[in-house]
């Protein structure tokens, strides 16, 4: 045998060892991206239709850009002027003395109450969602009402539905001019939704206003309506055309009708009665006196069974019952102590989270001329500049929104907040947001702080806010709930592989329209799924790591040229400064340097990017991504070297941002507030440190932050607390306040050392206080607040704000 035929045998067995292992590898990939594939589906299938538009009093979506949508109008007919204040999309100064939604699970149950004492009415909006076939399921809401007080309580409700996009949908009733009976029925099609149907069925017992002329008037028993042709993407004017269709009537009838002014309002604010072939858009009113009930189901013909008057209820009553338990059984309130009507409270401010989440589809406004180079010169905030605005490429966002009146868009720095409590209620959720927001991070690592994302949006805005520009950051608090994720997943027991089959079944409540007997699947399936888990954080890592280094290339300060001394080169910025403003820091007119200087070092930014490192390297040694693991660890080091030697003040005892005098020589401007708190609040300073102790004492000095509601924004002794806008000035914020709780709690109260006792002390006393007042609050107004004043504890600006407010849930489980 030749030594070329040994040789070509003895490496045969090698050769199949390599076919072997790559055809694992295969296999591996392949399974993996199925499991990923069918956890994907699952999820969208689970969050396929909701209250997407948490803009409006109520209304629904799905999660597809060109969807159906429907929303939920009234207004009083005590007088021909009340479709003036029609109630659509919420708004202060609608003067509604409450809403929000007391029970919302994030998937298949909201129930909300709305009480708008001038029209006498308070409404109630039950929505519960039941999934099957291959079209997100099927959902009803029963929308009812009864007066607030005694009086004449009169009130037209419009109910509405538009599709965007290719499909039909079509009126089944017969028309008639005065109306169509019960039930209103409509047949749909279109290509995400398949086939479906809707009807609008009355309760028992609704009653409508009397002392109607018949000879002239619409039947007010019946229901009035109204089908168009809306243009494509206007869908959200809803308001706008079903206004002009009322106006259209009265003019109408003033032209015929003698004595017009004698006419009972009921029968001349309604719809014309009226559908336009190929209409795409339908309202439809009725009109109450006294209290009243209708239903509104939406059946996907794709799903298992039927929704209807009984099964509706039978599912609502399961719904609501699980969820009061699986709350208890998530955050433990009534074992600690608390009683029926605080734990309502804290149902109610996650509820309304949950309710506030949407999703978004379009264009935003981005001027990428304008970049970081034009601010390294002295001056830089009033240099002219080329302005060059473009609208980008539509985009998507699934999130939760700060405020549902004013706010109701998607704020990076809010997000992160947000997702603390949205993860510990519904893990894979909250999951599914992360990865939206993450899909927005750029190929050069830029996401945009604030997410204004079509007509609908920016509408909500002002004109000289509605730009974004990509050299301006916003701090990346998206880790905080990732991280959260990661200790969730340590620490879930088993490591189960789940059927997604078997994952679906399971989510809804036993009855009679789907089969299950267990809920925690789909919420959990990324802690208990460890390879599921692990392709969630190798999915978002590449681009979280992106945004970190666009951070350090975007945001970087300089050290040497203004004769300043540190360890390493690391020391940072914020873009985006004016004298009064850095907004792109959150803390928006928290003083600041004055006049703004390309000299100037941000301690609150090293403190950011230097828990991103952090963070990133947790998520690296998860992926075992050895190298970027070393990266990370020896960065983080030297952030943290730099925050001590470039940002403690001996003078002041705080941490401070720096600037330059009129001579160009390197000072501390020291306003102490949130800003001195920074390498506390993210656990960057030792337990053992005695700048600890001088934080603490800052912290618990009723003549620097401490109040008796909360954690001052500025302290009382700096010379700008309360001043200008009053906005970072002096109120009190709940997200810098869980955050010194959680600060404590993790990590100061925890380690022993000489400062343990002062921060166990400093914890208790600063979550009574924050719990009681901002529950005080709530019960006296109604609301949640975006601050509270350090004065009085009074809740200030817009309400109901929900987003990090609702964090007071978590502070009352005590989870961080």
């Amino acid at each position: 045998m030749s030594s070329s035929v040994i040789y070509q045998q003895q490496w045969i067995p090698v050769f199949m060892l390599l076919y072997y292992l790559l055809s694992i590898a295969q296999s591996l990939d392949s399974s993996s991206a199925v499991l990923q594939e069918s956890a994907g589906d699952a999820t969208n299938q689970s969050l396929f239709w909701g209250t997407y538009r948490p803009n409006l009093y109520f209304g629904t979506r799905t999660r597809v850009p060109e969807s159906l949508m429907s929303g939920l109008m009234w207004f009083g007919v005590d007088d021909f002027v009340g479709w003036k204040e029609i109630r659509y999309a919420c708004d202060q100064n609608d003067g509604l003395k409450e809403y929000g939604y007391k029970k919302h699970d994030g998937r298949s149950l909201a129930i909300q109450t709305l009480t708008d004492e001038k029209n006498n009415v308070t409404l109630k909006t039950e929505f519960i969602k039941v999934r099957g076939g291959v079209h997100g399921g099927s959902w009803g809401v029963r929308i009812s009402g009864t007066p607030t007080h005694d009086g004449p309580s009169r009130i037209s409700v419009i109910y509405h539905f538009g599709l965007e996009g290719d499909g039909t949908i079509d009126l089944v009733n017969e028309l008639d001019e005065q109306g169509i009976s019960n039930p209103v029925r409509l047949h749909g099609d279109s290509p995400d939704l398949g086939k479906f149907t809707i009807s609008i069925e009355d309760g028992p017992n609704s009653n409508i206003p009397g002392n109607i002329p018949v000879n002239f008037a619409p039947d007010l028993s019946k229901t009035q309506y109204w089908g168009s042709l809306i243009p494509e993407g206007d869908i959200w004017r809803a308001k706008d055309y079903i206004v002009g269709n009322i106006v259209n009537t009265i003019k109408e009838k003033e032209g015929v009708i003698e004595n017009f002014e004698h006419i009972p309002p009921s029968a001349i604010l309604t719809l014309q009665n009226r559908v336009r072939l190929g209409s795409n858009f339908y309202a439809f009113q009725k009109v109450f006196e006294g209290p009243f009930q209708f239903d509104v189901y939406f059946n996907s013909e794709s799903a298992e069974s039927e929704l209807n008057a009984g099964t509706f209820s039978e599912a609502l009553q399961l719904f609501e019952s699980s969820f009061d338990d699986r709350f208890e059984q998530t955050f433990q309130l009534q074992s600690k102590g608390f009683d029926a009507d605080q734990v309502s409270f804290a149902k109610a401010i996650m509820s309304n989270l949950l309710g506030g989440i949407g999703y978004f589809y379009g264009s935003s406004i981005v001027d990428r001329a304008y970049q970081e180079e034009f601010e390294n010169d002295v001056g830089f905030w009033i240099e002219k500049r080329t302005a060059d605005p473009q609208l980008t490429s539509p985009n998507v966002l699934f999130t939760a929104t700060p405020s549902r009146p004013f706010f109701p868009r998607g704020f990076y720095w809010d997000e992160g907040f947000h997702n603390m409590l949205i993860g510990k209620w519904d893990n894979d959720l909250s999951l599914d947001i992360i990865k939206h927001w993450v899909a927005l991070i750029d190929n050069n690592g830029w996401v945009a702080r604030e997410q204004i994302l079509g007509e609908e949006a920016r509408s909500k805005v002002p004109p000289e806010f509605q730009t974004q520009y990509p050299h301006y950051a916003n701090p990346p608090t998206l880790l905080m709930p990732i991280r959260a994720f990661i200790e969730r997943m340590v620490n879930a027991k088993g490591d189960k592989h789940i059927d997604i089959g078997d994952a679906i079944n399971q989510e809804i409540l036993p009855s009679d329209i789907i089969s299950t007997n267990d809920q925690t699947v789909i919420r959990d399936r990324h802690l208990y799924d460890r390879e599921l888990g692990k392709l969630f954080l190798r999915q978002v890592y590449r681009k979280l790591r992106a945004n970190y280094r666009w951070f350090r290339r975007t945001q970087w300060g300089e050290i040497k040229d203004w004769g300043r001394k540190a360890p390493s080169h690391e020391a940072y910025r914020w873009r985006g400064r004016t004298p009064g403003h850095t907004l792109t820091s959150g803390l928006d007119d928290y003083p600041r340097p004055s006049p703004p200087h390309p000299a100037e070092l941000h301690v609150d930014l090293i403190c950011w990017v230097g828990f991103m490192a952090r963070s990133l390297r947790d998520i690296a040694e998860q992926l075992n991504e050895e190298d970027d693991f070393d990266d990370f660890d020896e960065e983080y080091h030297n952030i943290v070297e730099n925050i001590h030697a470039l940002h403690w003040s001996e003078k002041y005892q705080a941490f401070c941002d720096l600037s330059v005098d009129e001579k160009d020589e390197s000072i501390h401007v020291c306003h102490k507030g949130y800003l001195s708190l920074f390498p506390m609040l993210l656990e960057i300073l030792p337990s053992d440190s005695p700048k600890l102790g001088a934080i603490l004492d800052l912290i618990h000095d009723p003549n620097e932050l401490w109040s008796t509601y909360g954690v001052r924004s500025l302290s009382k002794s700096d010379k700008f607390f309360n001043t200008g806008e009053k906005y970072w000035r002096g109120p009190i914020w709940i997200n810098v306040n869980y955050l010194v709780l959680s600060a404590l709690r993790r990590k100061y109260a925890a380690d022993p050392g000489p400062y343990q006792e002062k921060a166990k002390i400093i914890y208790k006393e600063l979550r009574d206080i924050i719990i009681n007042n901002v529950y005080k609050e709530y019960k006296r107004t109604g609301y949640v607040w975006e601050q509270y004043s350090s004065n009085t504890g009074r809740g200030k600006r817009s309400h109901p704000f929900t987003g990090w407010t609702s964090l007071v849930t978590l502070i009352m489980a005590e989870s961080y």
